[in-house]
This record gives structure tokens, sequence and C-alpha cells, in this order.
């Protein structure tokens, strides 16, 4: 059964002879997710007259009257008022088609020197370069979160780990801060790829360019698709302008990535949250209970995060599956680009704000404390510490000083601390005469060497677990996220 609608509804439709099914028609269509290219769409549509009308291409009264009908549009948008209609397929065309009901003529002149393929182009980039600034913000909002749990906690020792082994003692203000690093590095990467979002295809026209004395220029300075400098940035190349969807791919790919160390975070949120490490809660609000064992809180929030991250991977791998086929110029399967892209920007944004609250905790306009977040638990974590041999290294590092090999010296304490095993008891507790049969140079000096405070404060270098080095580095974050 076939559409009855009026082919005249269609921008293209004068050349066809039947209407599109209703099937096709929604197979097609994109409006019910792109219209959240609305704000973009407009933006983009006002630069755009305006350089028209600066160059002489439309009057100043069509540039009038589209102004005063977009204005009109983006009321009714955010009333709710507008009416988004599927035959007219996208963001676009809904958008064009209220304002030439609106303006008449004026709306059907706006689309001189342009095709929907750099229209869209555009839109994405616009829309991408503000959510990216969003996420800028709350990857600084996390980062700080870290450092008012790390700051606090800068000298409690927590057991470092390797193959999830208790391997040497480090501070859990030291632990926080390699995710302050890790999250840093994202913001770069975020920051890098908006830089290359940030370029104007617009008046690239279908592929090949058009033959209107367009300014370019102008319309990028308009929209701030600038440099450092301030000088436009453009997209250089009309083919390449339309098709392009390398942005959103390597966007995706720093969220992949962003998502990953999220998970790696949530991974140890809820190891450290269990009975049998007992090192940290968090707040009951980010748990849920058992509909069976009354004695649970479990870690949903940490666990779903970890999950999702899966689903960002997912769409990294869907976009570049998209790209690896297509020849120039533009084609119907990049409509394919915005859902994986909506999604994977929803997700870190959503992810982002609910680990900034869950890790810090939330303010309390009263007191204007912070109430919530991560609740240590330092004992646990110093108890567990001492579970491993924790500080054997610290023993071979000893009996280097005193003169022996690495080698000779990481034999010797292998042997200590089959003894200690033996004996059911940590090295810092085997007599000083047990000590001196592994070798005869060590003396009373080795307990504090041995003890837990002793071998935190030992590594005392730039990027070290000392706490004077990660007071030091919290001032180093803080000052770069002023």
């Amino acid at each position: 059964m076939t559409n009855q609608l009026d082919t005249k509804s269609q921008a293209w439709s004068a050349l066809f002879s039947e209407p599109m099914s209703e099937l096709v028609q929604r197979y097609t269509a994109s409006v019910f997710f792109d219209q959240r290219l609305w704000q973009a769409d407009i933006e983009g549509s006002l630069a755009h007259a305006a350089m028209l009308a600066a160059q002489g291409i439309i009057s100043q009264a069509d540039l009038a009257d589209i102004r005063h009908g977009m204005a009109q549009i983006r009321q009714e948008i955010e009333s709710g008022a507008f009416e988004w209609r599927l035959d007219l397929e996208d963001v676009h065309l809904n958008i064009e088609a209220r304002l030439t009901r609106l303006v008449g003529d004026a709306g059907k002149r706006l689309h001189t020197g342009r095709s929907r393929n750099d229209q869209v182009a555009t839109d994405v980039r616009l829309w991408l370069r503000g959510e990216i600034d969003t996420l800028l913000a709350l990857l600084a909002d996390l980062q700080r979160a870290l450092l008012d749990v790390a700051e606090p906690n800068a000298a409690v020792i927590l057991p470092g780990f390797t193959h999830l082994q208790v391997a040497q003692p480090v501070s859990f203000g030291h632990h926080l801060l390699a995710y302050v690093e890790m999250f840093s590095r994202d913001a770069e990467r975020l920051a890098d790829v908006r830089r290359r979002t940030n370029r104007l295809p617009l008046g690239s026209a279908a592929l090949a360019g058009t033959s209107y004395p367009l300014d370019r220029e102008q319309v990028a300075l308009t929209l701030g698709m600038v440099d450092d400098q301030g000088r436009p940035q453009l997209c250089r190349n009309s083919l390449d302008a339309v098709s392009d969807r390398d942005f959103a791919i390597e966007f995706t790919a720093a969220a992949s990535l962003c998502m990953v160390h999220i998970s790696r975070l949530s991974e140890e949120l809820i190891l450290w949250m269990s009975q049998n490490f007992g090192f940290i809660r968090i707040a009951d609000r980010f748990t849920t209970g058992s509909s069976i064992m009354p004695q649970k809180k479990n870690p949903d929030v940490p666990e779903l995060a970890r999950g999702k991250t899966g689903r960002v991977v997912g769409h990294l791998m869907g976009l570049i599956t998209l790209m690896k086929g297509q020849p120039l110029a533009y084609n119907k399967d990049n409509q394919e680009d915005k859902e994986p892209l909506f999604d994977t920007v929803d997700t870190l944004k959503d992810t982002l704000r609910i680990f900034c609250e869950m890790v810090g905790g939330q303010l309390n306009p009263a007191t204007g404390a912070k109430e919530g977040g991560i609740t240590v638990n330092a004992q646990a974590m110093e108890d567990a510490a001492k579970k491993g041999y924790a500080t054997a290294t610290d023993l071979a590092d000893y009996l280097v000083k005193k003169g022996l090999p690495f080698r000779d010296a990481h034999e010797t304490v292998a042997h200590a601390v089959k003894a200690a095993t033996s004996h059911n008891c940590d090295l810092s507790e085997l007599p000083l005469a047990v000590l001196q049969g592994f070798h005869p140079a060590i003396d009373n000096d080795v307990y504090h060497c041995l003890s837990l405070r002793g071998s935190l404060e030992a590594r005392n270098t730039l990027g070290g677990t000392a706490p004077a080095q990660v007071k030091a580095q919290i001032v180093r974050h803080r000052a770069r996220l002023a």
C-alpha cells in the first residue's frame, strides 16, 4: 500500500511519478532521531543566510524574513508546538518547510548554494562541538571529585596489586591519582577531536562546490569555527567535506577509551566495596538491594558503567564498519552515523555525571559541604597490605644498599619470605637473629624499611607514592583544573 500524501511534500519529488511508499518513508526517515540537531540547523542556516545577503545573493528583506521565521520556529520547538513530519524525512526539511510556510519565497531561497549533504555535515559538527565542551567540563568535575577523596587519604596505606595479588604498599590517594591522570588524557584527546571537528563543510554543496560567490570564511567566523588565533577553519575539499565522518569516529574512539577508564575504576569500586575487601563504602543511593536476600547492597551503578563500556566500544566498531566501503562522496549510509554517535554522547555524559556525584558526593546547600561520595575504611586497607609480604622489595633494596647485587638480594629475600610463611608471620615480625641468618649485614634499622609506613615514605621520587609526592601532585592537578 502506498502513501497517498502529495508528492510535492518532498523537496526533491518533481521528478518522480509516484509517492514514496510508507514502508520506505519509515525506513529512510531520520527525523525522529536527528531532530536533536535543530539548534545547530537553525544556527547554521542563519549564518548561511547572513552570508548570502552580504554577497548579494539574496536580499536584505529575505534575510529579515528568514531571521523572523527562524525565531518563531525556535519558539515552537522549545515549547513543544512544532510538528515534526515523517514525510519530510529529516530535521533539515522539516525546518525548511515550516520556514517556507511562515515567510514564503524567502524560505525557499535559503537553500541557495548548499545541499543537505554539506548542511548535515555542518549540523553534526556544530552539535558535537557543544557536546564535547559539556564533556570536558564533566571530566574536569570528575577529576576534582577524585582529588577531593585523594587529598585526605594521601597517607592512607593501600595494598598495591599486580595480577590482583598484593605487591607493594601504596597511598590510597596515589591510587586515585592514577585515574586523574587517565581522565586528564581523555580530556586532551577530546580537546584534540574538537579542534578537527570545528571545521566548516558548508558551501561544499552536494559534492562539487557551487557556482554562487559564497564567502565560506565569513560563515566559519560567524559559527565560531576558528583556530586558536581566530582564523576561520574550513573543510578544503568539497568531496571530502560532505562525506567525511572521521570526526565522529575519532570522537567515539576517545569516548570508548574514556569509558574503558571508567570501567577499570568501576571494577575496583566493585571489588573494594565487597565484603571480602571492605575498603570503601559508596552511598546507598548508588546501590540496590536483592529481591530475596535482604542483606545485599549491590553496586549497580559501577556494574552498569562497566557494561555500558561495551556498548560505546560497539558504536565505535559500527562507525568504522559504516565508513569502510563507501566511495566518494555522500551516500545514504551516512545517515546511520547519528544514532551511534548520539548514544555515545548520551552514555558518556550520563556516566560522567553520576560518577562525579558517586565519587565526590553532593553539595549540601545548607552547610556548603559535600555529603555522600566514597567513604574510606583505612584500617581495612592497611590490614590487607600486611597479608602479602608487601615490603619484600624493600628488604631487597635494603640489602642492595648494604652492597649486595640486586639479583642476590632478591634470592636472599625469597628465602626470608619462605621462612616468614612457615612461621605464619610478616617479615617485620621475624626476630633480628633470624633475619641476620639470611645476611649478616642486616641490622635493627631494617625494621623501619620493613614497615608499611617506611616503605610508603621511602618512595619519595617524582611520580612516587610517598605522601609528600601525592600532595605535590594534588596541588599540580588543582592548579591545572583551576
